[in-house]
């Protein structure tokens, strides 16, 4: 009589395989939404960044509408426009690129510090 040769049968493999599917269908939409919210980071950041240039300019000119900031965010996935009157200011960051189908859409900045978002209250920043 022979022995039983060692190894994995079909089973045992198909089984492997449905575990590692199930696995990753769970982890990868954990994955993409920490990415998201990431780059969202990104979107703040420029926000803030574009607010104190506009103030340190306002300080200087006592006018918001002759001063220039920066028109993306630090890693790009933002595009960062702006409504500029004498006294008041209005940023808004728009996702592009990779970013550009996050659920929350656009961030708004204004120079009293009212944050908003295209999104629903899972969004605050």
């Amino acid at each position: 009589m022979r022995g039983r040769e060692g190894g994995f049968t079909l089973i045992e493999v198909m089984i492997t395989v449905v575990i590692i599917g199930i696995l990753a269908s769970i982890a990868y939409p954990l994955y993409s939404g920490y990415v998201e919210q990431a780059r969202r980071t990104d979107g703040q950041a420029g926000l803030m960044e574009a607010a104190q240039q506009l103030e340190r300019c306002y300080t200087v000119n006592s006018s918001y509408s002759d001063c220039n900031f920066r028109s993306s965010s630090p890693d790009g996935y933002y595009a960062i426009t702006g409504v500029l009157t004498a006294s008041t200011f209005t940023l808004t960051a728009t996702p592009q690129g990779d970013q550009a189908g996050d659920k929350c859409g656009s961030l708004t900045l204004t120079q009293t510090g009212a944050r908003g978002t295209g999104g629903g209250n899972d969004c605050q920043w």
